[in-house]
C-alpha cells in the first residue's frame, strides 16, 4: 500500500468500528467464540440430540475446539478442516501488547507464500493452454510474476493496482478449480497491459446459506474481540515490511488483514484461553491441507497435538479447506467417521481428485449421518 492507501484503509475501518459501537456497544462484547459455542450447544438441545456432530472449517475449527473443551461430553463426531492453532489465536503465552498480528502468529503469510510458489511452479511446468500465465519454465514464470508485481507498483493497469492484485492473488489461491486457472488468466491479461475481464460468478456454497451477506463487521467483531492484535495503526506499516521480508507479497496481504483490530472498539467479555486438552467423549478428526494459503498445515498439526483426543488426516493438496477442494479420499474417511465413528489409520494421507491446471473430474457429494450437523464456513 502507498501512504494514501494506508491512510484511507485505517480511516475506513476506524469509522466502521465507531458505527458498530454506536449501534449496539453491548452486543459487540458478546459475539465471541465462547458465546457462539454456548449458542451451538443450545441448538443441539433444541433439536433434541444428546451429542453434537459438527463440521467446522477455517475459523470454524477454533469454534469447534472451543466447544469441545467447554462441552467435552457432548462431542459425538467433530471434523475440523483447515485448522487455526489455538495458541496462535489466543496469544495466551504473551501477557503484554502483542508484537505480531493474529495471522502472522498463525503463519498465514508463510503458508500463502508457499502456496503461491506452488502455483507458479505448476503453472511454469505446463503449457499456456492449461495455465495462461506460463512462461515455459518454473524460473521464467516466477520471474514473470515478480516483474509484473514490480511494474504494477509504478504503473497500475486501470484500477488494478499492486495492492488489488496482491489481494486477488491470495484470495484466488483458496479454490483450485476454477480459481487457479482463472487467476492465471487475469495475471496474463495484466502482464500484457490489459484490464482483466470480470470473473465468472462464484459457484454456490457447499452448504445452504440463508444469509449470504458476510460483512466486515461480522468477522471483525469476532476476530478483534477474541484475538489480541497491535492497537497502534502505525505499527502495521513496520510489520508489513517485516512480513514482506519473510513472505513476499503475501506477507503484506496478511499483515493488513488484521489492521481493523487496531481501532476496534470492543473486546470480548469472556475470552476462552484453554485448556484445550479436556478429554472428549469421542475422538476429533483433524484435517489439514499441505498447501493452504490461509491456515497452514502446521495449524492442523498443532490442533491435533493440543486436543486430548484427536486424529490427524493429511490432505496432500492445495487451497483453503478440503471441503471446497474435492478429495474423494478425504470425503470417504469423513463420511465413515460421521456415520459410525470409524477413524482413518494414524498417519493417513489423501490426495485431491484433480491436480491444478488439469480438467476437473465430476464427483459426488459428501454423505454424512447421525445427529445434528453444524457447519461453519469462513
Amino acid at each position: 500500500m502507498g501512504e494514501q492507501q494506508r491512510a484511507s484503509w485505517i480511516a475506513a475501518y476506524k469509522d466502521l468500528g465507531q458505527r458498530c459501537q454506536q449501534h449496539d456497544p453491548e452486543l459487540l462484547r458478546h459475539v465471541s467464540t465462547p458465546d457462539t459455542a454456548h449458542d451451538l450447544d443450545l441448538l443441539r438441545q433444541a433439536v433434541g440430540d444428546p451429542q453434537l456432530s459438527y463440521l467446522g472449517i477455517s475459523y470454524g475449527t477454533f469454534l469447534g475446539a472451543t466447544y469441545a473443551n467447554l462441552y467435552p461430553g457432548k462431542v459425538r463426531a467433530m471434523v475440523l478442516d483447515s485448522n487455526i492453532d489455538p495458541q496462535a489465536w489466543t496469544n495466551h503465552a504473551s501477557q503484554s501488547e502483542p508484537r505480531l498480528t493474529t495471522f502472522l502468529r498463525m503463519g498465514s503469510d508463510r503458508s500463502a507464500a508457499a502456496t503461491l510458489d506452488q502455483f507458479l511452479t505448476l503453472c511454469g511446468s505446463t503449457t499456456t493452454a492449461r495455465c495462461a500465465f506460463s512462461a515455459g519454465s518454473q524460473k521464467a514464470t516466477r520471474d514473470k510474476f515478480d516483474q509484473l508485481m514490480q511494474r504494477l507498483r509504478e504503473h497500475p493497469v486501470g484500477t488494478w493496482t499492486y495492492a488489488r492484485t496482491v489481494g486477488d492473488v491470495v484470495s484466488s489461491l483458496y479454490v483450485v478449480h476454477p480459481g487457479w486457472t482463472d487467476l492465471a488468466g487475469r495475471l496474463q491479461e495484466l502482464s500484457q497491459g490489459r484490464v482483466p475481464e470480470p470473473s465468472a460468478p462464484p459457484s454456490p456454497p457447499p452448504v445452504p446459506n440463508q444469509n449470504p451477506y458476510t460483512g466486515d463487521e461480522q468477522a471483525g467483531a469476532v476476530l478483534c474481540g477474541d484475538s489480541p492484535n497491535p492497537r497502534d495503526p502505525a505499527v502495521y506499516h513496520t510489520l508489513e515490511k517485516a512480513g514482506a521480508t519473510r513472505a513476499g507479497d503475501a506477507g503484506r496481504f496478511w499483515t493488513w488483514a488484521t489492521e481493523p483490530c487496531a481501532s476496534w472498539p470492543a473486546q470480548a467479555a469472556h475470552r476462552y484461553h484453554g485448556p484445550w486438552n479436556n478429554p472428549t467423549a469421542h475422538t476429533v478428526l483433524v484435517v489439514g491441507t499441505t498447501y493452504d494459503p490461509a491456515t497452514p498445515y502446521t495449524g492442523a498439526q498443532a490442533m491435533a497435538k493440543e486436543l486430548a483426543n484427536a486424529r490427524l488426516l493429511t490432505n496432500n493438496g492445495y487451497g483453503h479447506t478440503a471441503l471446497i477442494n474435492s478429495s474423494s479420499c478425504i470425503n470417504a474417511y469423513e463420511s465413515r467417521y460421521f456415520i459410525d465413528g470409524t477413524l482413518p489409520p494414524p498417519g493417513t494421507t489423501c490426495r485431491q481428485d484433480t491436480p491444478p491446471f488439469s480438467s476437473p473430474k465430476p464427483h459426488g457429494g459428501v454423505a454424512t449421518g447421525g445427529g445434528a450437523m453444524a457447519s461453519v464456513v469462513s
